[in-house]
């Protein structure tokens, strides 16, 4: 299989991403690899050098697999942790970067990340273990993606959980909390009602109709939230406005507004199947409101809009009283150093066995009866 190196998302043509992609995530939309890239937000100066790999078979026929990756100089925005197997290269005065990364920039959510309607993922291990030993780069790492069956050496499985809401063909919001105990739909009515006794509306804009002011309000709370942790965003106000102009149809913008001020905002993305909580910011905080943009209206979006899935995010154990569910993501690792592999094989192996003993643990505090048969 023949690899081509591209450094910039314009340099794949257009259709030959379209031809590949086949499946409607806006994950894996070529219009959102754009915005990242084209607004700097994904630079070799932020650390994210685009190393887009395009694959031909070795008769030069036509492109038959893309794989959007990154060459890393850190692990900031991936949201599978690595921190420690860097700490434990540096322990040994050993570099652990450059690494080699396949995601969606700044997303932790499972969708195609291998463009093809003839390659499997499983295929591509062994391309992507000979590209690394010849470009010095230490390791790769296929984040997100969908289980597969593999046979590659030293490929390691890594297992997270995240908190999904399952859509069961509700009617309404009051058909979905029928699902619960008397005792914790009591407590999510309370929460709910305690955003009308303070005062606060709440509108839900679509991309197209987002004004100039709503943008402003909601990147300002945006940069808030990561000033407030001692970060700076890692998306820029283009990134943003660009995607507005460039997935119109994709992007839900929440905002709370109290006594004719807006105070808060959710940002959202979505496709024909699924909804996808991002960001959330404020301006002054209020009892549950986080809940109420981030979680309850959102559910509500699902169910007005026969969306099958939404995913609110990564981590947050709150999320189970709400209804969200366990479950487990996919990601797989290869490392160059044979030094570091046993025991990096043996962390993946036991991490493997904990998340799903994890998962089970929050199966079991889920806000449903007991005789639900949708459980």
């Amino acid at each position: 299989m023949k690899i081509e190196i591209l450094n910039n998302i314009s340099d794949i043509a257009e259709q030959d991403w379209q031809r590949l992609n086949t499946e409607s995530s806006v994950f894996s939309n070529y219009q959102l690899f754009q915005c990242l890239e084209d607004s700097g937000s994904v630079s070799d100066t932020q650390g994210w050098q685009p190393h887009h790999l395009q694959l031909r078979n070795n008769d030069e026929s036509e492109i038959n697999a893309i794989l959007p990756m990154y060459v890393k100089s850190h692990s900031w925005g991936e949201y599978v942790f690595d921190w420690a197997w860097a700490d434990a290269y540096q322990q040994h005065n050993i570099p652990y970067y450059p690494k080699l990364v396949a995601t969606t920039p700044f997303t932790p959510v499972t969708s195609n990340k291998l463009l093809s309607s003839e390659v499997v993922l499983a295929d591509i291990f062994n391309v992507l273990t000979h590209h690394c030993q010849h470009q010095q780069l230490n390791s790769w790492h296929l984040l997100y993606c969908s289980p597969t069956q593999h046979q590659a050496k030293d490929v390691y499985q890594r297992n997270t959980v995240q908190f999904h809401w399952l859509n069961h063909n509700y009617r309404d919001f009051d058909d979905f909390l029928s699902r619960f105990t008397a005792r914790k739909r009591k407590n999510t009515r309370k929460e709910r009602l305690s955003i009308i006794q303070q005062h606060i509306e709440v509108r839900r804009i679509i991309g197209k109709d987002i004004s100039k002011e709503e943008l402003d309000f909601f990147y300002l709370t945006y940069q808030l939230t990561y000033l407030k942790r001692g970060h700076t965003p890692h998306l820029s106000f283009e990134f943003f406005r660009s995607a507005i102009e460039k997935l119109p149809e994709h992007i839900l913008l929440i905002i709370a507004n109290c006594n004719g001020e807006d105070v808060a905002c959710a940002w959202f993305f979505f496709d024909d199947n699924n909804l996808y909580g991002r960001y959330w910011g404020c301006t002054k905080s209020f009892n549950n409101l986080h809940f109420e943009l981030c979680y309850y209206q959102g559910i509500e979006f699902c169910i007005e809009q026969k969306l099958s899935l939404f995913h609110p995010g990564t981590q947050g154990e709150h999320k189970i009283q709400r209804g969200f569910e366990p479950k487990l993501t996919t990601s797989y690792h290869w490392i160059k150093h044979a030094g570091f592999r046993p025991a990096i094989k043996a962390f993946c192996l036991q991490e493997q066995q904990q998340m799903r003993t994890y998962q089970a643990q929050c199966q079991q505090l889920l806000p449903f009866n007991s005789n639900d048969e949708n459980r």
